[in-house]
């Protein structure tokens, strides 16, 4: 009897995985442990920093000419805003913490101010009752009118 065998992609990748993998380990454990290699990624670091540097200028210079407000500026406005904000809050707190007396307080004007009507009504009263007694004019609350005079040509 014959045997016959399939051909089976995964297991060779893992058997040339298996083989390699020890191998790619070593090479990259010993590239990573050599000091040229740090000094090299240090030297890419330092350029692209050099690199976002300029760019971040040339954004900056860009957007002065345009006039448009650098991330900067935005944050700046927005944490003014925030300020004003937790301000516009303070004094809402503050006023919700005085309504109370407040409409209070106004409560007591308004009653004074109506007892003071009052009062003054009861005056002109005993006033008018008093001029009626001694039989002259009576006064009124209306606007004073000056006499009419005529003048001789």
């Amino acid at each position: 009897m014959t045997q016959t065998t399939s051909f089976d992609a995964f297991t060779m990748w893992k058997n040339v995985y298996e083989k390699t993998e020890s191998t790619w380990r070593d090479a990259i454990q010993d590239t990573l442990g050599k000091e040229s290699f740090a000094e090299s990624l240090g030297q890419i670091q330092s350029q692209y920093l050099q690199y976002q540097g300029i760019v971040n200028k040339m954004t900056e210079s860009y957007l002065k000419q345009v006039n448009l407000p650098s991330r900067d500026e935005i944050a700046n406005v927005a944490s003014l805003i925030i300020n004003v904000e937790s301000k516009v809050d303070d004094l809402e707190d503050q006023m919700d913490a005085h309504k109370a007396d407040t409409s209070r307080e106004i409560d007591q004007l308004k009653k004074a101010v109506t007892n003071l009507d009052k009062k003054l009504d009861r005056v002109l009263e005993l006033l008018d009752k008093s001029l009626e007694s001694q039989n002259t004019p009576k006064v009124t609350a209306g606007p004073v009118t000056p006499a009419a005079t005529t003048t001789k040509k």
